[in-house]
């Protein structure tokens, strides 16, 4: 049997690996193992003891939900007052950037076949079509707009062509289907300082916090899956979406209306027009006019923001000769005057100024009554007037007529004029600041006043507060209603009587015939007013001629102004266009003839 040989444990190698542990190149080994290891173990103690909280709410934070809820901005209307249909002037509409995911398209050729598809549809020109060929062959960026505010019927039509790399982003707008129509009484949907939606100026601007509604959200735990786990220390405050709004204009009286006096503001080269239609018993606005205009879909495309300014409530101004009943309206009703009141024309008289009040081009009239003052619009007579009523009354029933304070109307940056003048002096001497009053200088006044006091008159002395919205209807399905509210008596309804034949006498009898309209008994009176400047008047001029009628039933007051036109006299420019819309309102209402 052959036996075998058992290697001792140093011939087996153990004794030269024991001699070759002190080699350089394994110690270096085994120091580099040990470093990485230490490096490992102190960085899971930082993770673990010193950034353990941090972790932990970077870890929580991949488990919550938290997600704002936007609410949908509440829709205006307007109203045809005849049928009752409404019509929406500001409403929702959602719209789609179409963009291009250059990734996919691959080669020149493809670019280009893109690029001539979307000149069809856009009918772009040729340097637009090379200008979007670049920006779809870049082949590098995930989203590169092409259009925005694409309307759905133009996204239908890519979607049916199919085309390579274009693809759609939906968007909610305002959108404002009457364009210009109204664009002074809605205002616009604009953005703030920090980027955010925000109503400006008229309905927009005044309603902003109501129409905008409240936003809510919802936060809540997802499990590890990603769903969420019920009941699971999670919120939800539901969002409240803005109301809805009727206004009180009638849209078919706010084409007319406002397509006639755009025409006469080009016509008469006038830098700007301003129109309002109200009803006299109710206080109702009906039509609210300003020209120029703009599209509130394009708000941005104006050559100024003072555009965007209704000058019907945001710009006071002399009023001029306009202002002459509001003096009259006092006499009579404190009993010191009658229309048949003598009175001497000179075409002169001291109103304690520094020279003489003189008529409008220095005419004279003799021997007047007080409607023949309104008729021929004398200043002289008026300061007369003034100087029987006395400071005091004269100026206590120009702030019972609503002037030198906001009429409180729901549109936005509404001015409250001033009547400063009337407080320079104590006493209740006529000085020349009352004297001037009078026939409506060294007062302002803004165009919604004016014609807010002619009101009072037409429907027997009331002063009535001026409203445009009808109703605000909640998202909860409650309904708000507006009524008329009256502010105060301001005339007995006798002295309203009166001056009101004696307006009819202006129209029939004196300067402002233009206004009248064939079978009705129309009331107004004519006001061309200097424009003050540095150092005095100026030779511009506004015009103004504010009327209502019929005079024994009233369905309309209504005011024109221009400011400075090319012509002469309002006689020429805002009386004829009153007299228009106010036949047209006429007929529109079905008023029959009452002479």
């Amino acid at each position: 049997m052959q036996k075998i040989r058992v290697k001792s444990r140093d011939n087996l190698g153990f004794k030269a690996n024991k001699k070759e542990s002190g080699d350089p190149r394994l110690r270096f080994i085994l120091g580099f193992f040990f470093v990485v290891s230490s490096i490992i173990v102190v960085r899971l103690v930082i993770l673990m003891i010193f950034q353990h909280s941090f972790y932990v709410a970077l870890a929580a934070g991949s488990r919550e939900v938290y997600r704002n809820l936007f609410p949908v901005r509440g829709q205006v209307y307007v109203q045809d007052s005849r049928t009752g249909e409404e019509y929406p002037l500001a409403m929702n509409r959602d719209y789609f950037i179409v963009y291009a995911d250059t990734r996919v398209i691959k080669t020149d050729e493809e670019a280009e076949n893109v690029a001539s598809k979307l000149a069809e549809i856009f009918n772009y020109d040729d340097e637009k079509k090379f200008d979007v060929y670049l920006r779809i062959n870049k082949r590098d960026d995930p989203y590169e707009p092409i259009e925005n505010k694409v309307d759905e019927s133009i996204v239908d039509r890519l979607k049916e062509l199919d085309l390579l790399g274009i693809a759609f982003s939906r968007h909610p707008l305002r959108f404002y289907p009457e364009e210009n129509l109204a664009a002074h009484v809605i205002g616009f949907l604009g953005k703030d300082k920090d980027g955010d939606s925000i109503g400006h100026y008229g309905i927009e601007g005044y309603w902003q916090k109501e129409l905008a509604g409240k936003g809510g959200f919802f936060e809540g735990s997802k499990s590890v899956g990603g769903g969420r786990i019920p009941l699971a220390g999670w919120n939800f405050e539901a969002a409240e979406d803005g109301l809805d709004m009727l206004l009180t204009i009638d849209r078919t009286l706010q084409f007319k209306a406002c397509k006639r006096l755009s025409e006469a503001r080009e016509g008469f080269g006038a830098t700007s027009a301003s129109l309002v239609i109200m009803e006299p018993n109710t206080g109702k606005i009906r039509a609210i006019c300003g020209s120029p205009d703009f599209d509130p879909n394009q708000y941005n495309q104006v050559d100024s923001v003072i555009i965007y300014n209704n000058d019907s409530i945001f710009t006071p101004y002399e009023p001029g000769s306009v202002f002459k009943p509001i003096a009259m309206a006092a006499a009579l009703n404190e009993n010191l005057i009658t229309p048949d009141t003598y009175f001497y024309d000179s075409g002169k008289v001291d109103g304690g100024c520094t020279k003489l009040i003189e008529n409008a081009g220095s005419k004279i009239y003799e021997d007047q009554t007080m409607t023949g003052v309104l008729e021929n619009s004398i200043n002289t007579g008026m300061v007369e007037v003034v100087n029987v009523l006395g400071k005091k009354k004269f100026k206590k029933y120009v702030e019972d007529f609503g002037f030198g304070v906001k009429t409180g109307i729901e549109l936005d940056s509404e001015a409250s004029g001033t009547i400063d003048s009337l407080s320079q002096n104590k006493g209740d001497s006529v000085d020349c600041y009352t004297a001037t009053a009078s026939f409506g200088q060294g007062l302002t006044a803004t165009p919604l006043q004016m014609v807010s006091a002619f009101g009072a008159i037409a429907n027997g002395g009331n002063l009535m507060k001026p409203y445009v919205v009808e109703e605000l209807r909640y998202a909860n399905g409650k309904i708000e209603r507006f009524y008329p509210q009256e502010i105060r008596k301001v005339l007995d309804s006798r002295s309203a009587m009166l001056l009101s034949g004696m307006l009819v006498n202006v129209i029939d009898r004196g300067q402002a015939s233009s206004a009248k309209v064939d079978g009705y008994y129309i009331a107004g009176k004519t006001g061309t007013a200097q424009i003050s400047g540095l150092g005095g008047y100026t030779e511009d001029t506004n015009h103004s001629f504010i009327g209502f009628g019929p005079v024994d039933d009233p369905k309309f007051a209504m005011i024109v102004k221009f400011e400075k036109p090319e012509r002469q006299y309002s006689s020429v420019t805002a009386a004829p266009v009153f007299g228009d819309i106010a036949k047209f309102i006429l007929e529109y209402y079905q008023v029959p003839p009452g002479r």
